[in-house]
């Protein structure tokens, strides 16, 4: 099956999306959140607070139905890179209208990549959040598109950082985290890990997304989550469960720049070009 070149601009008819507090609770949990430091995010009785990342969980059904629609080999495709900007905080319990576009479609001629752009309106109409996907296609260049633009490389400081949190991945994170509805068995199922050249199941990159989050809520926001305008990285190196993630983070003035490491791989970061903005 070939990249369809004319499903650029391309946009999915509205999806529905319902939740409810336990669905931002289970969220919140599969990226790591605890009890001492976070109860906000898991106790209904306060509220519960939403982490500005659930966002990207109501954009699996649009991202599913662009991926269908450009027709490419799911079995070559990475998810290279994720940009959220929040305009928003989530309700507790709420109803999304969300809707995705093919917003951009290269070919590297060996490779082809993609963007798709997704955005989520509540109740009120209102714009809650929109998100920009990037893929890289392994198995779709040559379908005669245009070759991508040359894409921002965020360098980390050459100085000490002003924040470093040490955070554990346990050893179920990765199906924690698929019970919010990214069921890739990538993440589950070792038999299908070890095909894709894995040696057991890895993290999904958005959990690590939300991990980087939650560091940049607790240490660049003073815990408040309206006070996030945008989180971007793109997904250079596989964490494992049972990992210790290292995110270390730089406040340059307009953004928080982000390095995002492991303990057992220190030179490989898992989360690169990596930056926040904040209000």
């Amino acid at each position: 099956m070939a990249i369809d070149a004319q499903s650029l601009g391309y946009e999915t008819p509205p999806i529905e999306f319902n939740y409810t507090w336990r669905d931002t609770v289970v969220y919140a949990l599969g990226v790591g959140a605890s009890a001492d430091a976070e109860l906000d995010y898991l106790y209904e009785g306060r509220g519960p607070r939403v982490l500005p990342t659930f966002c990207t969980i109501p954009m699996f059904a649009a991202f599913d139905a662009l991926v269908d629609r450009i027709g490419c080999d799911r079995g070559g495709m990475v998810h290279h890179g994720h940009q959220m900007d929040f305009f928003k905080p989530l309700r507790p319990n709420g109803r999304l209208r969300v809707m995705g576009k093919v917003a951009a479609l290269y070919d590297l001629k060996r490779v082809a990549s993609s963007m798709f752009l997704i955005e989520a309106y509540d109740e009120d109409d209102d714009l809650i959040c929109r998100g920009e996907v990037s893929l890289l296609l392994r198995n779709d260049g040559g379908f005669g598109g245009e070759r991508p633009p040359k894409t921002e490389r965020v360098p980390v400081p050459e100085r000490d950082p002003d924040f470093e949190t040490h955070d554990q991945v346990g050893p179920t994170q990765a199906l924690l985290y698929r019970l919010s509805g990214d069921y890739n068995p990538l993440h589950a199922d070792p038999d299908f890990a070890l095909q894709a050249g894995f040696d057991t199941p890895i993290l999904h990159g958005l959990c690590t997304f939300g991990y980087a989050c939650r560091a940049v809520l607790n240490r660049a926001c003073g815990g408040d989550p309206a006070a996030l305008r945008k989180l971007q990285g793109q997904f250079s190196n596989p964490v494992f469960p049972g990992d210790m993630l290292i995110i270390r983070g730089w406040d340059e003035g307009e953004r928080v720049i982000l390095d995002v490491t492991t303990r057992e791989r220190p030179g490989k970061p898992c989360l690169s070009n990596a930056y926040a903005v904040l209000r």
